[in-house]
């Protein structure tokens, strides 16, 4: 599924706005925003990935369309806002249903909503995206730390049933 992103909407929604030793910019935060969606998404979503920015905040001489490691990013013309340029891309979108739209922004929803596309709030679908970069971390450490032979020993015979000759046994003092 092709995602549609509301750069500055998900930048608030992520609070994600650059190292703190950076001076606080439009610039540091975008980057950190994009540093965050290259590190949590896969290859192929970052592939079917674009994020909308307005144009008036990008710096001079910023082309309007570039590529950060696979995502595209767009930046909306001086004089068009980036939710004009995200109804347009919705408008002009040939697969409608297989397009997914982030953003908490209303008139953006609408724009989906009337083109049949799915959209969710940029607050919902960070926190989704964080849960599940968490738990693919997870899942890595316990496969790349694999539990020794001395711990499996330990678990087999705390949770191991009793030997056969000692199941019909009643327990002592009985």
């Amino acid at each position: 599924m092709k995602l549609l992103v509301d750069g500055y909407n998900l930048l608030h929604a992520s609070g994600v706005f650059g190292h703190p030793s950076d001076p606080p910019t439009f610039e540091t935060a975008r980057r950190a925003l994009l540093d965050l969606l290259a590190q949590q998404l896969t290859e192929k979503d970052r592939k079917q990935t674009t994020v909308v920015f307005d144009g008036k905040d990008a710096p001079p001489g910023l082309p309007s369309q570039l590529s950060f490691e696979r995502i595209s990013v767009l930046f909306s013309r001086r004089k068009t806002t980036a939710d004009e340029l995200i109804a347009d891309l919705i408008a002009a979108e040939k697969q409608p249903r297989q397009l997914l739209v982030i953003s908490s922004d209303h008139a953006v929803q609408r724009a989906a909503r009337q083109r049949g596309v799915a959209h969710q709030d940029s607050e919902l679908w960070i926190r989704d995206l964080r849960q599940q970069a968490a738990a693919a971390t997870s899942t890595t450490e316990n496969r790349d730390h694999p539990q020794s032979a001395e711990d499996i020993a330990h678990w087999v015979k705390e949770f191991a049933p009793p030997p056969a000759a000692n199941r019909n046994k009643p327990p002592a003092g009985k």
